[in-house]
C-alpha cells in the first residue's frame, strides 16, 4: 500500500516533468495557468541539473538527465522498501 502510493507521485511527477518539457515546443504554453503551475512544480528540480550540465547548441538536455535521476531515486527507494518491509 505505501510503496504504491510513493510509485505513483514518483510517476505522476515524471508525468509532469514530460509534459513541461513538451509544453516548450508549443509557443506560449509555458505561459499560461496551466504551464506556468507545471513550471513551479518542474523548475526547482531541473534547476539542479542545468546548474551542472550546460545546453548543448539549443538543446537542453538536463531534463532528460532529471528523469533518469527520478527512475533511479524510484529504484533505490523501492530497493530498500523491500529490505525493510520484506
Amino acid at each position: 500500500m505505501l510503496w504504491s502510493i510513493i510509485q505513483t507521485a514518483f510517476t505522476v511527477y515524471s508525468l509532469a516533468l514530460i509534459v513541461y518539457i513538451l509544453m516548450s515546443w508549443f509557443p506560449g504554453a509555458r505561459q499560461s495557468a496551466f504551464g506556468e503551475i507545471l513550471g513551479r512544480i518542474c523548475e526547482p528540480y531541473l534547476e539542479v541539473f542545468r546548474r551542472f550540465i550546460p545546453p548543448l547548441g539549443m538543446i537542453d538536455i538536463s531534463p532528460i538527465v532529471g528523469i533518469l535521476v527520478l527512475r533511479l531515486a524510484e529504484s533505490g527507494l523501492r530497493t530498500i522498501y523491500l529490505m525493510i518491509f520484506y
